[in-house]
């Protein structure tokens, strides 16, 4: 426990730096991800072709393959990246090419009707995305969505494989430091630290999708109609 409090301002940093990778990630994540996903749903094929090509090139690379690359390859194409930033890039290539599936599949879950009747009413293609299609996708998109963002803010450990000073790395740092200079290893009190805060973060995101969940089957449930039978029972 002498660790984490002798350490408590330089932890504070590591969390901090996670956070803002964090933060960083899912929102150049999320904002890919309704864009294209969107996109991947209209009618152009070299549209669709080229989106598919970058959905299926991303999830097929395994994340920390899909970081190495980007910090250590594009400086050998000219492209010098720090590392948060290198860390960023890689996490929204992957999070935005599974984001990119989530929005689509939840789109292409609205019934077919509601697009045709939309469309004899005369509404532009913005408008049936927005006001349609839109808010019926959200239920079926929510729940898998919040699930790629707990995702992403594990991802964010990996930061400490190309030198970013995040969480898991403060505390490896923290670890060393302690075992050299004081004779013990506080490995396990530590580590214990790291997942406690790791576990918060997630449950948070947890928690939130289910209240998310619960309001939006709250404000799509069907009014209950009373028929002339059961008004005149009332009475």
């Amino acid at each position: 426990m002498d660790a984490l409090l002798n350490n408590a301002v330089f932890i504070g940093k590591g969390l901090w730096m996670t956070v803002a990778l964090a933060l960083v990630t899912l929102f150049f994540s999320t904002v890919i991800s309704l864009v294209l996903g969107v996109l991947a749903t209209l009618r152009s094929r070299l549209l669709r072709a080229v989106i598919h090509a970058y959905v299926e090139f991303f999830r097929a690379i395994p994340l920390i393959v899909n970081i190495f690359f980007v910090y250590f390859a594009l400086p050998l194409f000219g492209v010098q990246l720090s590392p948060f930033t290198a860390v960023c890039f890689g996490l929204t290539l992957w999070g935005s090419a599974n984001g990119i599936e989530i929005v689509r599949g939840g789109l292409q879950a609205v019934p077919a009707h509601q697009w045709r009747s939309a469309w004899a009413l005369g509404l532009r293609p913005w408008e049936i995305y927005w006001f349609v299609a839109g808010p019926q996708a959200l239920k079926a998109i929510v729940p898998p969505f919040t699930g790629l963002l707990t995702l992403l803010v594990q991802a964010t450990s990996l930061g400490a494989l190309v030198g970013v000073t995040e969480f898991l790395k403060v505390g490896q740092i923290i670890v060393e430091r302690s075992t050299i200079m004081g004779g013990q290893s506080p490995a396990f009190v530590v580590y214990a630290f790291v997942l406690l805060v790791y576990f918060l973060i997630c449950s948070a995101l947890t928690w939130l999708s289910r209240y998310l969940e619960r309001r939006l089957n709250k404000e799509r449930a069907a009014p209950r109609v009373e028929t002339p039978t059961a008004l005149r029972e009332s009475t």
